[in-house]
């Protein structure tokens, strides 16, 4: 089993920063859209998913680096990854006939209840080994699971929906808020596999869809933070004696005042068209940048700039 630090090429004592940081670059490089056809990427690009699904979320970390889960988020043994060998009880084992070999390897809760139930009888032990297992096997939650999805910038910054397919026939429709960013990872609560049932009847919760969203930039448009910029091209007419021009914003088409005597490289600021509002954010602002561009030139035009060098 792969330790999930590994997975990521990072240490132990890396920052959360640093963790995902990693799986982003990873997850870019073994994406299946970068490498069609290739089972080796598709099965690495499986594994750096896994490994930031246990050290990305902080109390699966916490969990792991106690030894309480392993590098797949089962859970481990309560005596941990040496089984009961080593002198477990008393240095002999159970009767010496155990020794350091007899009970080594990790046990699943239910080996365990099974191995109690038969050594006292049923009665001693039962469920999950737990305090309280008179109750039997508790419920537990399900695994979260790991989905990619690719979306256009507009629909990035001004928020969408999308079907996605869980597997095995199942879809759900999972709203993409206004401003994600390229590489983001969202929670949909229930949505991972199934929770397993306690012994009592009481069901599992089932765990997590985990959502990796990757942008496709834009040729018109760059993101700087809530604000976006493009560029905006004018005539020598409008520079010079001012008028509307009709600006492309992710909004729609808007007609935009120009200034007269507009120099290339002058900034129009157009508010709340850059991106889109969340519950925690206001809209940010559409930065349009003047480019002068004289197009056709008129005789008119020609014979007036070389009067004016006579």
């Amino acid at each position: 089993m792969k330790d999930p630090y590994s997975v990521l090429g990072v240490s132990k004592n890396a920052t959360d920063k640093e963790i995902r940081s990693a799986y982003r670059k990873l997850a870019k490089k073994y994406h299946p859209d970068h490498n069609p056809d290739s089972k080796e990427a598709e099965e690495q690009f499986k594994a750096v998913g896994q490994a930031y699904n246990i050290i990305g979320d902080k109390e699966k970390r916490a969990r792991f680096d106690r030894g309480e889960i392993d590098g797949e988020g089962q859970e481990r043994g309560p005596f941990g990854g040496g089984g009961f060998g080593g002198g477990g009880f008393g240095g002999g084992g159970f009767g010496g006939g155990a020794g350091a070999h007899g009970f080594q390897g990790n046990f699943s809760q239910e080996d365990l209840g099974a191995f109690f139930s038969d050594m006292f009888g049923g009665g001693g032990f039962s469920g999950d080994f737990r305090p309280g297992g008179a109750g039997g096997r508790r419920a537990a939650k399900g695994a979260d699971r790991r989905y990619s999805v690719t979306i256009p910038f507009v629909q990035a910054i001004l928020g969408t929906s999308l079907e996605l397919n869980l597997g095995e026939g199942n879809h759900t429709e999972v709203r993409i808020p206004a401003g994600v960013e390229d590489g983001q990872t969202l929670r949909v609560r229930g949505k991972g596999a199934p929770g397993r049932p306690g012994m009592d009847g009481q069901p599992g919760v089932a765990g997590d869809a985990l959502i990796t969203v990757s942008v496709t930039p834009d040729k018109r448009y760059v993101r700087e933070g809530r604000n976006v910029r493009m560029t905006q091209n004018i005539d020598l007419k409008i520079a010079v004696l001012g008028g509307k021009v009709t600006v492309q914003t992710p909004r729609g088409d808007v007609a935009v005042k120009v200034p007269k005597h507009s120099d290339s490289g002058k900034v129009l600021r157009l508010g709340g068209r850059g991106v889109g509002a969340n519950k925690k954010e206001e809209a940010g602002d559409l930065l349009v940048t003047l480019q002068i561009q004289l197009g056709h030139v008129t005789p008119e035009l020609e014979a007036f700039f070389e009067k004016q060098e006579s």
